[in-house]
């Protein structure tokens, strides 16, 4: 039975600052109690009508257990100094509370409410503190009026908060209007989050918000799966399963979502796809901008192709193949080209031929790459410098759009002559869309990467669509280098490739399989792998540097979610020196490797060797926690050893453990070491190309563990999910035309 409880907060045993749960000492005027839910912003000191049951817990006893809430204000002069020094106004501390309340007394309240300018006859407040008080006093009375509305639809504090931040005092209103518009505004109330508000608000099952908005979940869901667009049909059925609603409903509410200008519906090789609008316009923009480069006038290189290619053998002491003089010759002569091949197949050597040639014959060029890591690597290896393809558009957030704008446009291109990127194979449509709009026709761009791994992450299958549509000249290197033929690795991942089981356990090579027959066995192994095992073997390997383990899946005893648990506490144990922090069900501790899972457009970070600062961290990017700072609720994380980037504790969902990370998560990087569990995994993902893409990972060495009918069965599934794509099937008709 509900009942109600007045009283102030005498002391509080434990608080969590992220989602508000809270456990305290609870008094009333006749009674003290331990009470526990969630109360935002609680404070000792704070007066509340709490609403809840007794509950009686096994160890602690009898609880009253709190279910909704009312802030109270304080009436009486010492609750409202209290109040005020309490540090929920910012600007106040103890002196300035004492002062207010001795001038105004039990009134303090109303003056700030209704006539803050009398706060300046308080000796050190003048206008612009007291109008900074009236405004924070308004936000908490505020917060507190929405908190209180929202808690009847199972919102708490938290999303409170992201809602408050997004609509300010508009909140009510706009959760009323339409409580769907919260699954596009706010990060983190998906669309299941949003229906089952609409659902407690009464909303009908065929409203046109729930329909429309169950659409673009649709959408956007399988746009998260690669997919650029689906087939009308196939929408309909999905969205009409997810709402339990009928088919005819959902294809008039297309119609009316297409006159507005949320979708376009295309007609696409004899059928209707529906497309959410920037993949639409991104399709179309990425052809006609191919196009356009393709029937460009280049700038002429300095002298015959043969001869600069004679020279840059000489110079770098390498002698190309036929088939590698080729692609640089390809690559130099036309407007847009891509070399695709699998690992040791010269693929940095072209690249760096390329580069000799086009500097030599003075023309301005950039090399980037979709990552940090990859651009990292081509530095290297190269001696040139390369930049992320963000940071070579020059990314930036844009505050009153809230999303990412790149500075480099059709309207203000980038000034080169050429522009090689590499591990295009990670490239996805709208970052596609970007690079394409920035680059001038006239200018060269050289694609290169390996056609054969998994496709980007983000929607889209732009490499293998403009290879498959023979709009581009494509140069498909297939021959393995001498040198590469002396690793494993590199042999395997060909024999993988083409359906062949690998190699395994020769003597003084750098390909293993460990079989193990249960998953409890593979993981033990893992574990002995990363801390003993290959640290004694490879002598200089820093294990949570060097050694990556590489998963198909994120659940289950072999997922990335539980090998992260199960390594930190054998690879960064708990310990007095290291402070950790608690947030859902993950631990974060000082030391830990740890992956940015969303891209950040607005995280400042700053690089401690040059000095330089900027905005942006991006998924997929990996980093080490230096320090928890549990005195201004901060954690401090590096990125690529000299990027330093600062997390609020509120922002900790845009992290995760990264001593395990999926095979997805992990194209484009390159790590000394790679261990991969080998075991029944789903068949969607137990392909053939996963297993390519994670073997190629690997620099040093790579250990499979697990089963060995597993390992080949993987080899024999060449299923490659099928993606809704577009951008093939507009790049034919440009070519038929």
């Amino acid at each position: 039975m509900t009942e109600e409880k007045q009283g102030t907060i005498a002391e509080i045993i434990f608080h969590n600052k992220e989602n508000s749960y809270t456990i305290a000492v609870f008094e009333t005027e006749e009674e003290q109690f331990t009470v526990v839910g969630n109360l935002p912003a609680c404070r000792k000191g704070s007066s509340y009508l709490l609403r809840g049951q007794w509950k009686v817990h096994p160890t602690y006893g009898e609880q009253f257990a709190v279910s909704g809430f009312e802030e109270v204000m304080p009436s009486t002069e010492a609750g409202i100094e209290e109040f005020l020094s309490s540090g929920v106004l910012k600007g106040i501390g103890k002196k300035t509370a004492e002062a207010i309340v001795s001038r105004f007394g039990s009134e303090t309240f109303d003056i700030i409410e209704k006539e803050p300018g009398r706060l300046t006859e308080v000796p050190g407040i003048g206008a612009k503190k007291a109008e900074a008080v009236a405004e924070a006093f308004q936000s908490h009375r505020e917060f507190a009026r929405i908190t209180l509305y929202l808690q009847q639809f199972g919102i708490n504090a938290d999303y409170a908060m992201k809602l408050y931040k997004v609509y300010g005092a508009d909140t009510i209103a706009a959760v009323e209007e339409n409580p769907y518009r919260l699954a596009e505004d706010i990060f983190g109330v998906g669309f299941k989050k949003a229906d089952k508000i609409a659902q407690k608000m009464g909303i009908a099952k065929d409203d046109e918000h729930r329909i429309k908005s169950g659409v673009k979940f649709t959408l956007w869901y399988f746009a998260g799966e690669g997919n650029t667009f689906l087939p009308q049909q196939l929408l309909c059925e999905k969205t009409g399963a997810l709402l339990d609603v009928e088919q005819e409903k959902i294809s008039d509410a297309l119609v009316e979502m297409a006159f507005q200008g949320d979708i376009h519906v295309d007609n696409l090789e004899n059928r209707n796809a529906v497309f959410l609008m920037p993949y639409y316009l991104a399709e179309q923009n990425v052809c006609k901008c191919l196009a356009a480069m393709e029937g460009a006038q280049l700038k002429l290189i300095g002298s015959d192709l043969d001869s600069l290619i004679n020279v840059t053998e000489q110079e770098s002491g390498i002698a190309l193949s036929e088939n590698q003089k080729y692609a640089v010759k390809t690559s130099l002569e036309q407007g847009v080209s891509v070399i695709t091949g699998g690992p040791g197949t010269g693929k940095t050597t072209i690249i760096n031929s390329i580069i000799h040639i086009l500097r030599h014959s003075g023309l301005k060029t950039a090399i980037a790459a979709p990552t940090g890591r990859a651009a990292k690597r081509i530095t290297e290896t190269s001696g040139c410098e390369a930049s992320t393809i963000h940071r070579l558009l020059e990314y930036y957030y844009s505050e009153g759009e809230d999303t990412m704008r790149f500075g480099k446009t059709a309207e203000d291109p980038l000034d080169y002559d050429a522009v090689i990127i590499d591990e295009a194979s990670m490239i996805d449509l709208l970052l596609m869309n970007g690079l394409v709009s920035a680059i001038r026709p006239g200018t060269r761009l050289i694609l290169v990467g390996d056609a054969d791994q998994l496709p980007s992450v983000g929607a889209g299958n732009v490499l293998r669509d403009i290879i498959s549509s023979e709009y581009v000249y494509c140069v498909k290197l297939t021959e393995i280098f001498r040198q590469a033929k002396e690793s494993l690795i590199v042999v395997n991942a060909h024999k993988i490739n083409k359906g062949e089981y690998p190699d395994c356990n020769e003597k003084g090579k750098d390909f293993f399989l460990m079989r193990q027959k249960t998953e409890k066995e593979m993981l033990q192994v893992i574990k002995d792998l990363c801390v003993r095992r290959l640290p004694a073997y490879y002598t200089d390997t820093v294990p949570a540097r060097d050694i990556q383990v590489l998963t198909p899946v994120r659940k289950g005893l072999l997922g990335s979610v539980n090998l992260n648990r199960e390594l930190q506490e054998v690879l960064n144990p708990p310990c007095f020196e290291l402070a950790e922090r608690q947030f859902g069900e993950r631990t974060f501790r000082e030391r830990d490797k740890v992956m940015q899972i969303r891209n950040n457009y607005q995280l400042k970070w700053r690089n401690q060797e040059d000095f330089t600062e900027g905005e942006g961290v991006f998924n997929g990017d990996v980093g080490f926690i230096q320090k928890i700072d549990r005195e201004f609720n901060e954690v401090t994380v590096i990125f690529d050893e000299c990027k330093y980037v600062t997390y609020d504790f509120n922002q900790l969902d845009e992290l995760e453990l990264a001593y395990a990370i999926t095979v997805h998560k992990s194209q484009g990087s390159e790590f000394p070491i790679v261990v991969m569990p080998i075991s029944w995994f789903p068949p969607v993902l137990a392909t053939r190309n996963l297993l390519y893409t994670g073997v190629t990972r690997g620099k040093t060495a790579v250990v499979l563990v697990g089963s060995e009918n597993k390992m080949r069965g993987m080899v024999d599934n060449n299923r490659i999910t099928q993606r809704y794509s577009g951008l093939a099937a507009r790049l034919k008709a440009l070519l038929d035309f």
